[in-house]
C-alpha cells in the first residue's frame, strides 16, 4: 500500500540555499501555468488548455528537472479540474488564480537516486548541460521503494517520502454496514445494520481552533499597528507561523486518534462497508444573515481531513468506504416523514420518534444507502461514548 511520511534530512549550506531557490523556481513555474492558461482561455473562446500543450509550453524554460515542472503542471491542472467539479456542484468556487512565492518542488520516477542514506535529487539538463544534482543525506529513510519525493516547508525544509510498503490489504469476513455523519460537535457518529452505534466527541479539535483563532487575532491587531517589513513586525510573523504551525500538528494528532479510535470500533463490529455523508456544499441553503457565522464554523471543520484519513485506514483493513447525499437525514423523522430542524442534541418528532441527533443523521445516512429513502431502522441497541485526551 502507498504511504507518505515527512522527515529533517542534513545537506550542505550551498545545497540549502539551492533547495530554497527550487521551491523559489517551482512557484515560478505555477506562476507561469496561469499564465499561459489564462491567455489560452481568452484566445480560444472560453476553452482551457490542455496538459499536452501546456507541458510543451512549459519545456526547457526553468533549470529543474522536466519532471519537478511536469508535477506542478499536474498539480495545477488538478486544482482547476476540482474548481470546475465544485461549480457544477453549485458552489461559488474560483478557478487557480492567486500567485505564489514558493511551492513545493517534487522528485519522481527517475529524476532522484539513492544510495545507501544519500539521495540525489537532479535538476536535469540546462543549456545542454547537466547540472550538478543536490546530495541531502536522510537518517531515517523508509526501508521500501520511495515513489516520490517532496520538499515542504514546515518551521524548517523537510522531505516528504511517498513509498510503497509491500502490505496487502486485510481480508474483512465482517458483514455490517456502518453509516458515519461526520460533524463538528462529534467528529464522528455512526451506527451499524445490527443498530450498535458509536460517537466521537471533536470537543479537543474545536479547543485547538478557538485557542488558535484567539492567538492569531491578537497577533494580527499588533501587526496592524507596526510598519510592514520593519523588525517588530517580522517578529509577530514569525510568531505567528509558529501558533500556526503547532496547531496544524496538533489537529493532525487529534484526527489520527479519531479515526484510529473509530477503525478500531469498525473492527470489533465486523463492519465491511462504511457508507459517509457527503457535506460538501451545506452552505448553499443557509440564510443570508447565519452565512458568516455557518462559514467560520466550517472553515474549522476538518471533515475532508477525517475523511480521507478514514479511507486509508479502512483499507488496510479490507473495509470498501462510500459517500452517499445526506439532505435531510437530520431532519426527517423515519416514522411518519416529517421534517424539522432541532437546537438541542436530541432529535424529537410528535410522532413519538426520539433519537440522538448525530445517531438521528449517522442512521438516515445509512437508510439511504440500503433502501434509497429514510426509514426507520429500529431501537439502537448501544451507544459508545469516546473522547480524545
Amino acid at each position: 500500500m502507498i504511504r507518505c511520511v515527512k522527515t529533517v534530512f542534513q545537506a550542505s549550506k550551498a545545497d540549502l540555499d539551492r533547495l530554497f531557490a527550487c521551491n523559489r523556481i517551482s512557484a515560478e513555474v505555477w506562476n507561469e501555468c496561469l499564465s499561459i492558461a489564462k491567455n489560452y482561455f481568452l484566445q480560444h473562446d472560453g476553452k482551457w488548455i490542455g496538459q499536452t500543450k501546456l507541458q510543451a509550453a512549459l519545456k526547457n524554460r526553468f533549470p529543474l528537472h522536466s519532471q519537478s515542472v511536469q508535477a506542478v503542471c499536474h498539480k495545477y491542472l488538478f486544482a482547476r479540474e476540482s474548481a470546475k467539479q465544485a461549480k457544477r456542484q453549485g458552489l461559488k468556487t474560483k478557478y487557480p488564480y492567486k500567485k505564489k512565492k514558493v511551492f513545493n518542488t517534487k522528485w519522481v520516477d527517475q529524476s532522484f537516486k539513492i544510495e545507501g542514506n544519500t539521495i540525489q535529487l537532479s535538476l536535469g539538463i540546462q543549456n545542454g548541460k547537466r547540472q550538478q544534482p543536490i546530495q541531502i543525506v536522510v537518517a531515517d529513510l523508509p526501508d521500501a521503494e520511495i515513489k516520490e519525493i517532496e520538499l515542504v516547508y514546515d518551521r524548517k525544509l523537510m522531505v516528504s517520502f511517498c513509498y510503497e510498503d509491500g502490505e496487502v490489504a486485510k481480508v474483512n469476513e465482517g458483514s455490517e454496514v456502518a453509516g458515519v455523519d461526520l460533524g463538528e460537535i462529534h467528529s464522528i457518529a455512526a451506527t451499524t445494520t445490527a443498530n450498535q452505534s458509536i460517537m466521537i466527541t471533536g470537543r479537543k479539535a474545536r479547543s485547538i481552533h478557538r485557542l488558535r483563532n484567539k492567538k492569531l487575532a491578537e497577533i494580527q491587531k499588533r501587526m496592524s499597528k507596526c510598519q510592514k517589513g520593519s523588525r517588530q513586525w517580522k517578529k509577530y510573523k514569525k510568531a505567528k507561523t509558529y501558533i500556526l504551525s503547532k496547531s496544524e500538528r496538533q489537529l493532525q494528532d487529534v484526527i489520527h486518534k479519531t479515526t484510529k479510535q473509530f477503525v478500531q470500533w469498525c473492527t470489533e463490529n465486523d463492519v465491511k462497508e462504511v457508507v459517509i455523508g457527503q457535506v460538501e456544499g451545506v452552505q448553499r441553503h443557509t440564510k443570508k444573515k447565519r452565512i458568516k457565522t455557518v462559514t467560520q464554523k466550517l472553515s474549522n471543520w476538518s471533515f475532508g481531513k477525517i475523511r480521507k484519513q478514514l479511507e486509508y485506514k479502512l483499507e488496510a483493513h479490507g473495509t470498501s468506504v462510500k459517500q452517499v447525499d445526506e439532505s435531510y437525514t437530520s431532519q426527517q423523522c423515519p416514522c411518519c416523514g416529517r421534517r424539522k430542524k432541532t437546537s438541542t442534541r436530541n432529535y424529537t418528532c410528535t410522532c413519538g420518534y426520539e433519537e440522538h441527533r448525530d445517531i438521528h443523521g449517522s442512521k438516515g445516512i445509512l437508510s439511504k444507502y440500503l433502501h434509497g429513502d429514510i426509514r426507520y431502522l429500529g431501537e439502537t441497541k448501544s451507544i459508545k461514548y469516546l473522547r480524545i485526551a
